[in-house]
């Protein structure tokens, strides 16, 4: 079987996976309850996270040292416990987001910016939904489906392939279909038919189309393919972000196209997507990903951030 083969969970119902099955099972129940008493047992969830996985929980103090240095240690400690709170708060969203009905999402959610999408279309150019990884970014899409054209989403492939297809057969709820973020010609494809493509490339990356970008002043190895996959699809760049909010339910924002993008510096457009996410973390810096090595693989002669985590336990 290759790597990139789809496989059905029917595949995995086998004794090893019944604990797995299990747990979608109670997931699967806690869409019965409120929607406040749902994510507030996800919260709960996160903060006994917060206590248990200690190498997790240094990865996350480690990344807001370098970019929140203004903040004391007592702060940021309290942000780290936030983030996992927003960690546990996914979890449940998980299940929102392939289980709950629409009423229920649409009722709990406002959407900003759908105009530019429509715009978009009008024009007849392709759309990149230009996302980042925030902690609610699985039950937006769900709300998306109800405001947008069809789109494709693209997904990463997990070293456990229940685990790939349990998150990738959950966004196909809200998608057209996924793509996996190596399958630049899809993508394309996608973009010149007129299919949106849900996107989101911030995470640490050193392959091909990569540089050395500042992330909150701190060198990142960052994918810098966005340009050249708006150029090729003849797409408009629509920064797309989720916000949870804290009085409950969500706010989906669609930003006006980055400004001259593509330009014919790959780095250049890189940076305006950055700083664009970057405010937008600004907002609510609890709610991304924060336990991911943002700042790993970094060339000599930046050191290892990483080298050390029992410090930051």
């Amino acid at each position: 079987m290759k790597k990139t083969d789809r496989v059905p969970l029917s595949h995995f119902w086998t004794p090893p996976y019944w604990p797995a099955w299990f747990g979608l099972l109670l997931l699967r129940m806690t869409c019965l309850l409120p929607f406040r008493v749902q994510i507030g047992l996800g919260k709960f969830l996160g903060r006994v996270l917060h206590r248990l996985a200690a190498k997790r929980r240094a990865i996350t103090r480690r990344n807001l040292a370098l970019a929140f240095p203004e903040l004391s240690d007592d702060e940021r400690n309290r942000l780290a416990r936030a983030h996992f709170e927003a960690l546990g708060a996914s979890l449940m969203e998980l299940g929102l987001g392939r289980w709950a009905s629409d009423e229920k999402l649409l009722a709990i959610t406002r959407i900003e910016g759908t105009e530019h999408i429509d715009k978009a279309v009008r024009e007849g150019r392709g759309i990149i939904l230009l996302s980042a990884h925030f902690t609610s970014l699985e039950v937006s899409g769900r709300v998306l489906r109800l405001r947008s054209p069809p789109f494709d989403a693209v997904f990463r492939r997990h070293r456990s392939q229940f685990l790939t297809e349990v998150l990738r057969t959950g966004r196909e709820v809200s998608a057209r279909r996924t793509i996996e973020k190596s399958d630049i010609k899809s993508m394309v494809r996608s973009l010149r038919e007129g299919t949106p493509v849900w996107y989101a490339p911030d995470q640490s990356y050193n392959r091909k189309q990569s540089a050395l970008i500042p992330f909150f002043g701190i060198p990142a190895m960052t994918n810098t393919a966005t340009g050249t996959l708006a150029r090729l699809g003849n797409a408009v760049t629509l920064p797309f972000f989720p916000t949870r909010l804290p009085d409950g339910g969500y706010l989906l924002s669609i930003l006006p196209p980055i400004e001259d993008f593509p330009s014919d510096d790959p780095v250049e457009d890189t940076k305006k997507y950055v700083a664009i996410l970057e405010q937008q973390i600004r907002r609510c810096p609890e709610q991304y990903y924060w336990i991911h090595r943002k700042f790993k693989n970094l060339p000599p002669p930046y050191p290892d951030y990483y080298a050390d985590l029992d410090a930051w336990k």
